[in-house]
């Protein structure tokens, strides 16, 4: 039983939408999948729908789109045991979150997303796509060798389904393998990887077949072929294999339209066109996603070696380096907070048993709440230690609300939670305080310590991408901290008391004080 099965309504309609996307024409998509929304009372069709959408919303890189799509899909999927739905909309989650810079959202849904797809009984076309999905989010954040399993998967399940290899030929996730290993410095593992692309698109034209590749695979084509020409391979040239041919396909992609505009400047370097190459650069901007942040640098350090400068050519290599390296360190991050909140997570449900029936975590957050709280700096005044407080309170919060809306609003108290939790050392405590104020608990802190916690949770707040989650309405935070003293009263409610106070005015005092930009 496939699963355009269980839709009973507006079957025609899906199908022909999805037509569109595998056409890259996802903008004419999302006119037709609007429409089902609108008007479809079957929960299956609104769900295909709704997921479909936000595929398309992806394919045309309308990131600030990305949030309300997947929590409109997210409510619909919700209540439908469907395994193969759960999978692909994590699997698109995935892909929307690494747009979005949020890495660890993003791991979080691949796990989930390959844990569904692997869970359907009856695999059909469209769990084919669903691992085709998930290949695509593998190989964005750099995983190469889960992306190439699920891609094999996806091409294993599409050609029992009667779908043609081709169509699951995916040449970007093996493009943005070899660019990796040219950013890292492996040019010549960069052009063996390139010319096995190159060697399937020669059986594929071969087989008379190149026509019915998709269009942002004969993107992905070109740009491999303009990116060996770049780095001194011979290409064809003049041909249907012509790189410049080639990237003009794509249709109404995003990461299409990205590779068409740094094929161009891999050709001029080609061509020995190095100081057009460098213009090119400077007038065109490129999403991060698409092929790595480190890839304009890598072709600017190319034409700038080309045309003579050799110094600046090596700094911009170094820039390179450095950005894939970022990349790396975040996703080495991403893994040890994960193995850091599962411990966490083991301590806090086992201290959480010693009370149970009583409410000490903020539901809406997942942190303790205001009793829990109270409960920890007591324990740890009592027995004798040295405790800093700081009051978080954030800036722009209601307008969130306002402009956007209460569900907004919680999303921004889960996203900021996330934040201040992922850059407290190991052993603080963070709590909600209630409305938009959070408190965190430095044990063992002296105030110079403390400072150095504030810059490291406003800096994260400052460079979370708020924009895609609320656009045009800039979240901040104020934070104050203050020492909790044995000689501000005679019990320990008096001492706290005292501290909150202390530290409440320190953070009104920085929320006067003038901001980096």
């Amino acid at each position: 039983m496939g699963w355009f099965d269980r839709v009973t309504d507006q079957v025609d309609a899906l199908k022909h939408a999805q037509r569109l996307q595998e056409s890259s024409r996802s903008a004419e998509a999302c006119v037709v999948l609007d429409r089902v929304i609108r008007t479809t009372t079957d929960p299956y069709a609104r769900a295909e729908a709704l997921v479909q959408r936000l595929s398309a919303l992806i394919n045309l890189g309308r990131t600030a789109e990305f949030t309300r799509a997947i929590e409109e899909a997210s409510a619909t999927v919700r209540d439908l045991a469907e395994p193969y739905l759960h999978g692909h909309l994590n699997a698109l989650a995935a892909l929307a979150a690494h747009h979005q810079g949020a890495l660890d959202r993003c791991v979080t849904h691949l796990v989930k997303a390959a844990r569904a797809l692997g869970a359907v009984e009856d695999p059909d076309a469209h769990t084919a796509w669903g691992w085709h999905d998930l290949a695509m989010a593998y190989s964005y954040l750099s995983f190469h060798g889960y992306a190439l399993g699920a891609i094999e998967r996806a091409r294993q399940l599409g050609t029992a389904a009667g779908i043609p290899a081709e169509t699951f030929a995916a040449p970007g996730i093996r493009l943005r393998n070899a660019v990796a290993l040219d950013h890292n410095g492996d040019s010549d593992g960069c052009l063996r990887v390139l010319r096995d692309v190159a060697g399937d698109f020669a059986r594929f034209r071969r087989a008379g077949q190149a026509d019915r590749l998709r269009p942002s695979s004969l993107a992905a084509y070109g740009y491999a072929a303009a990116r060996r020409a770049a780095l001194g391979d011979r290409v064809d040239r003049g041909t249907d294999a012509d790189p410049a041919r080639l990237l003009e396909h794509g249709g109404d992609s995003a990461r299409a339209r990205d590779m068409a505009r740094l094929g161009q400047v891999c050709l001029a370097v080609a061509d020995g066109r190095p100081i057009e190459a460098v213009t090119w650069l400077d007038r065109t901007r490129v999403g991060d996603e698409t092929l790595g942040a480190a890839e304009p640098a890598r072709l600017r350090s190319l034409a700038l070696s080309q045309a003579g400068d050799h110094a600046a050519a090596h700094r911009a290599d170094r820039l390179a380096f450095r950005l894939a390296a970022q990349r790396n360190d975040r996703l080495r991050d991403v893994y040890i907070d994960g193995i850091a909140a599962r411990i966490d997570h083991e301590e806090m449900r086992r201290e959480a048993a010693r009370y149970e029936g009583e409410a000490l975590t903020d539901p809406l957050t997942g942190l303790p709440n205001r009793r829990r709280l109270e409960r920890y700096i007591g324990a740890v005044v009592a027995r004798g230690e040295r405790v800093v407080i700081g009051v978080c309170d954030l800036d722009g919060f209601k307008a969130v609300n306002t402009r956007h809306g209460h569900h907004s609003g919680d999303l921004v108290l889960q996203r900021i939670a996330g934040v201040i939790n992922r850059v407290m050392r190991r052993g603080d405590f963070v709590a909600r305080y209630g409305g938009d104020e959070f408190v965190v608990v430095l044990p063992g802190a002296v105030m110079s310590e403390a400072a150095e916690v504030a810059r490291r949770i406003e800096a994260a707040v400052r460079t979370e991408d708020w924009e895609s989650l609320v656009p045009e309405t800039p979240v901040g935070i104020s934070i104050g901290f203050a020492e909790v003293g044995d000689g501000a009263g005679p019990t320990l409610r008096d001492a706290l008391g005292a501290a909150f106070e202390a530290a409440d005015r320190e953070m009104l005092r920085a929320k006067t004080r003038p901001r980096a930009s």
